[in-house]
């Protein structure tokens, strides 16, 4: 019992740290939920989340739980995510839709769209801090951004072109076969292989992408009619957009704070 203890305690911490890290996905998730049976005065639904969306975004920044740094990246997914969602939407594509009135749609896109993309590299720029993250065995980044460059490529292609994501993910598994991510919970350093922590993201944000599609924040060819479960092949899709969304906040950091977080010796 006093060997469990301590476990116990990590374990609860562990929870705590990272619901502090989820603190804008969160939020952005329940403003998408509550939005469906508030009354909003006339304002379209989809208005009114990308105005929450961006007071909670401006109010973590007042209070100081989000750096002007980390805002910065921010900004990188909002542009990512909004220009796969506009290929997206088009009708030859017909990827996923959105079917509500706005007047903050472009070319069929409500601009609240590029925060669920920012909600993912939030909670990453968020546990990287919380938990002091430092990773070992890191790939040249040449090599680690020619890699998320071909993966978020793919995401397009593969509507005309055989779809590689399953070289790419043999790719990533080789590329980041000796990464390992060291993080700090109370007092020990504890360490995962990266390709793992991949997955376990990729997993959790497949569960959100369920509430926030039972709730309409977009829906998917078969959800037309009644809804349905997301296919779990998407959990491979968040995998790999997951591993764009590390790549590019840990090459972030790496040119601002240099090679302290970065150590591909080991």
């Amino acid at each position: 019992m006093n060997n469990v203890r301590p476990l116990l305690h990590e374990f609860c911490v562990f929870v705590l740290k990272e619901a502090r890290a989820c603190i804008f996905a969160g939020s952005f998730l329940a403003v998408l939920m509550i939005s469906k049976s508030i009354p909003l005065g006339g304002l379209a639904r989809y208005d009114f989340i990308l105005i929450a969306a961006i007071v909670i975004q401006l109010a973590l920044i007042a209070t100081r739980v989000e750096t002007i740094a980390e805002a910065g990246v921010l900004c990188v997914f909002h542009v990512l995510g909004l220009g796969l969602e506009l290929f997206k939407v088009q009708p030859h594509i017909g990827s996923w839709s959105y079917p509500e009135a706005g007047w903050s749609k472009l070319w069929g896109v409500p601009l609240y769209s590029g925060f669920m993309y920012a909600a993912v590299a939030s909670y990453m720029c968020q546990a990287w801090r919380i938990m002091k993250l430092r990773l070992t065995g890191y790939p040249p980044h040449a090599l680690s951004i020619a890699l998320s460059v071909l993966i978020y490529a793919n995401f397009f292609t593969h509507h005309y072109l055989p779809d590689i994501r399953w070289l790419l993910i043999a790719a990533v598994c080789v590329v980041f076969a000796r990464t390992r991510v060291h993080f700090v919970i109370v007092e020990k350093e504890r360490r995962l292989p990266l390709v793992g922590s991949f997955v376990l993201i990729g997993f959790f944000v497949w569960v959100a992408e369920n509430l926030a599609t039972y709730f309409g924040a977009w829906v998917y060819p078969n959800q037309k009619t009644a809804w349905a479960l997301v296919s779990t092949g998407k959990i491979t899709s968040w995998a790999l957009l997951v591993i764009v969304t590390f790549i590019i906040v840990a090459d972030l950091k790496h040119v601002r704070e240099g090679s302290g977080t970065v150590d591909r010796t080991r």
